[in-house]
């Protein structure tokens, strides 16, 4: 999720389930630390979506703690012009989901955050008076997560490359390629 981003997240029980519906907004920025900001461009997570790949609600980016996944089901994705609009059916049949919906209901789940790899050539980081900024334009999502904390963490800024376009090594662009995955 971003920091300081618009987010809603509604929650609703509905038949032994509890509905989720939240937002991921495109357009806004989020500012990472040392000078250095992102954003989404419009429909960046559009190529899985449109090709109706499996994506998974996780509860804190912990794969072994899905929620709701797409193949299921479960998980609906609308990805539009302003923002990535989510829907989840979650049963609260296993611990992880019983204490994830625990936390939602407390209030100390307030977020979401996208688990994704940035394609080759989906991102520009163009510098100005403010920093760096990373533009993300395409992006393969594999998982969104409910979140105690929207914001990137120190962990997730280091694994991310902020060259600008035309300071490349040879081998930049296989390296950053491997280092954007967030999870």
């Amino acid at each position: 999720m971003l920091y300081g981003a618009p987010i809603s997240l509604e929650i609703r029980a509905e038949g032994g389930a509890t509905r989720l519906t939240g937002r991921f907004p495109y357009g806004s920025e989020t500012t990472l630390g040392n000078g250095k900001r992102e954003r989404f461009a419009t429909r960046a997570f559009r190529s899985r979506i449109e090709a109706r790949e499996n994506i998974f609600l996780l509860a804190g980016h912990d794969p072994e703690k899905p929620l709701a996944s797409t193949d299921a089901g479960s998980l609906t994705l609308r990805d539009d012009d302003t923002a990535l609009y989510i829907e989840a059916r979650v049963a609260a049949t296993t611990s992880w989901a019983q204490d994830a919906l625990a936390a939602l209901a407390a209030g100390l789940t307030k977020g979401i955050s996208p688990g994704f790899r940035v394609s080759p050539g989906g991102d520009i980081v163009t510098r100005s008076a403010e920093g760096l900024l990373r533009t993300v334009n395409a992006a393969e999502l594999f998982e969104v997560s409910l979140v105690t904390r929207p914001a990137y963490d120190a962990a997730q800024i280091a694994a991310r490359s902020w060259s600008l376009a035309n300071d490349e090594a040879p081998d930049a662009g296989l390296k950053r390629t491997l280092s954007r995955w967030r999870a």
